[in-house]
């Protein structure tokens, strides 16, 4: 976690209290038994423009919250978020859980981890 500042790193501290984790290493078993689950890039657009899991949903950090309801109305959907490397996609599945959502998940390791597990597109 080095490179960030004490302060972010306790609000991701706060949050991991909260929010399920799932390590990017077991997403392909996982989206083989959930076909409905839903795999969210929650990194800015311009990094989701620059690859992405093929068939994975863009819904920024910035965004998320003011979009999640139009896009997935069901509160019970699997909704498993992930950015570059675990942080945003706790903070975002935070917000998530306070809004409602139950079955939302932080993928730890992020795209740096899932780019070698999944095909890519950009």
């Amino acid at each position: 976690m080095s490179g960030h500042s004490p302060a972010f790193l306790a609000l991701i501290q706060d949050a991991r209290t909260r929010v399920r984790e799932v390590n990017a290493r077991d997403m392909p078993g996982i989206l083989a038994k959930q076909p409905a689950a839903r795999l969210i890039d929650v990194r800015e657009e311009s990094e989701f423009a620059a690859g992405h899991v093929e068939g994975a949903e863009w819904l920024g950090k910035g965004v998320i919250e003011r979009d999640i309801e139009t896009k997935h109305p069901d509160r019970s959907e699997p909704l498993y978020l992930y950015c570059g490397s675990g942080y945003r996609s706790v903070i975002a599945a935070d917000n998530l859980q306070k809004m409602g959502y139950t079955q939302v998940f932080s993928v730890d390791g992020g795209w740096r981890d899932l780019k070698g597990l999944f095909p890519v597109e950009s």
